[in-house]
């Protein structure tokens, strides 16, 4: 799966929301990854249910000043945080509801949004690591590649001089005549 940057950090503050979710005690955190062709508004929607009013505007509250102080995020627009019912935060590439769990039955979007693909925080953080994990291994596969190649031309430049000197040694030396000495030198001349 080849993501744009783009869409990188959309998962990253879709990832982060979620987060933030989780630690004030939403209730049955869904992320909705939402299909192209049927969205062209939104990538997600992050679902999250809380059991009173106070709660609900403590989660949107949080997500709102997490997202700005840690990624210089602003939601677009706020929606429904003065009677916390069902605040909605659009960051236009990602939408975050949330409901009380009444409103939530209610409307629920998961029903409206079939074509949608349902996963909890653990099932989005899990994908992301498996995203990673898979671009890790492809880097050190290439890179083990480079190195291996590099390695064997290292090794056929090695080899270069050591079978010129092998090939040397097998060669016949050639054959010269045998000395003579000073003493076969004087018997020739009487």
């Amino acid at each position: 799966m080849n993501l744009s940057p783009a869409q990188k950090q959309t998962r990253t503050l879709v990832q982060a929301a979620a987060a933030v979710c989780e630690e004030k005690k939403g209730h049955d955190t869904r992320i909705l990854e939402l299909d192209p062709a049927d969205s062209g508004l939104s990538d997600f929607f992050l679902l999250t249910s809380a059991t009173n009013e106070r709660q609900a505007v403590a989660i949107a509250d949080e997500i709102e000043l997490r997202l700005k102080r840690n990624f210089g995020v602003y939601p677009h627009s706020v929606e429904g945080r003065r009677n916390g019912e069902w605040i909605l935060l659009d960051y236009v590439d990602f939408v975050v509801h949330v409901f009380l769990s009444e409103r939530r039955e209610f409307y629920d979007i998961e029903r409206l949004r079939k074509s949608a693909r349902p996963l909890t925080p653990a099932e989005f953080d899990a994908e992301l690591k498996a995203e990673l994990a898979e671009k890790t291994r492809a880097v050190r596969t290439r890179s083990a590649s480079k190195k291996q190649g590099e390695r064997a031309r290292t090794a056929i430049k090695a080899k270069a001089p050591q079978a010129a000197r092998r090939a040397a040694a097998k060669k016949p030396a050639k054959k010269s005549a045998p000395r003579r000495t000073t003493a076969a030198k004087k018997t020739r001349k009487k």
